[in-house]
């Protein structure tokens, strides 16, 4: 490994090395014991380095070895130039093992109560020179980015299928139904897509996700009716605040409704077996040790 950064293209981190052992030692067999090698080698060494420089580094004698005026600065220099190497080095070495870099990681807003986010804090914690940047948006925006590689992976729901790309299923839910604290329906025990889908709903837009729209739609779709949406927002924690205020009614997966406010009631979805499903989504052939050691820390489904 060859470096210009003593101003020479034929001195090599070795012979830094050899020569900080001398200066250290001031003694040519001791270095050379130090260095595991045999002395006439470290004395050629340290010769060719003389040379390579055009600069004589130590006074020798028959019994003592003193650093010349330039074997002291090149003792300093060569200190910080390996120094620099081996951080360097070491830098190459953690990002070839995934301990260090920047992992792009998007998610669906609605995965936060759940346990797939949970398992960034340990990565955080077990890789603490790998910097996470989370990323919030749509299922179909997050697969658009993960597909152009601006994003190393996303956690979303009900994506739809796109080339390049590979989904795990992490966890399955069902869908509930949530109505204003006064709606007619407010203190049933349960209730059916049918009878929700005779009241003006709120609901997301279909460019969040064709197939994640169509899922969470399909209990009142089941019924052969069509809803009547009134209002569209982009987020759950909008949409149920829009419920709250009496503007309409909803259904949304389980997990969405925890930020739910005390005036909007959930209610259970009977005569339906619909589910809604959080995935894993990486790039084909991800093979990155910064990918994969997130990856050991999500549910053991994520592995599969």
């Amino acid at each position: 490994m060859n470096t210009g950064a003593v101003g020479n293209p034929g001195v090599e981190l070795r012979h830094l090395r050899y020569f900080l052992a001398v200066a250290d030692e001031l003694h040519f067999g001791r270095a050379a014991a130090r260095l595991h090698i045999a002395q006439p080698a470290l004395t050629q060494q340290i010769q060719r380095l003389e040379t390579l420089l055009g600069a004589r580094l130590f006074d020798r004698t028959s019994r003592t070895v003193a650093l010349t005026p330039a074997g002291i600065v090149l003792r300093e220099r060569a200190v910080a130039l390996l120094g620099h190497a081996e951080r360097d080095l070491a830098e190459v070495t953690r990002i070839a093992q995934g301990s260090q870099g920047t992992l792009h990681l998007g998610f669906v807003p609605s995965v936060l109560p759940l346990e797939p986010l949970r398992g960034v804090r340990e990565f955080r914690d077990r890789y603490p020179l790998v910097q996470v940047d989370l990323v919030e948006g749509f299922t179909s925006h997050l697969m658009e980015r993960l597909a152009a590689g601006t994003l190393d992976m996303a956690i979303v729901r009900d994506p739809d299928p796109r080339p390049g790309t590979v989904t795990v299923p992490l966890i399955t839910e069902p869908f509930v139904a949530i109505v204003p604290a006064d709606h007619p329906l407010a203190q049933r025990d349960s209730v059916t897509g049918a009878e929700i889908a005779d009241h003006p709903m709120v609901f997301f837009p279909r460019v969040a996700g064709g197939l994640a729209h169509d899922k969470n739609l399909a209990p009142l779709l089941a019924s052969g009716r069509r809803p009547r949406i009134v209002q569209e927002a982009t987020n759950w924690t909008i949409l149920l605040y829009l419920v709250a205020a009496g503007l309409g009614v909803t259904i949304a997966p389980r997990s969405a409704t925890f930020t739910a406010p005390a005036s909007a009631r959930i209610i259970p979805l009977a005569g339906t077996d619909a589910e809604t499903t959080i995935y894993l989504a990486t790039r084909e052939h991800e093979d990155r040790p910064l990918v994969h050691n997130l990856l050991e820390l999500l549910p053991n489904r994520a592995r599969d």
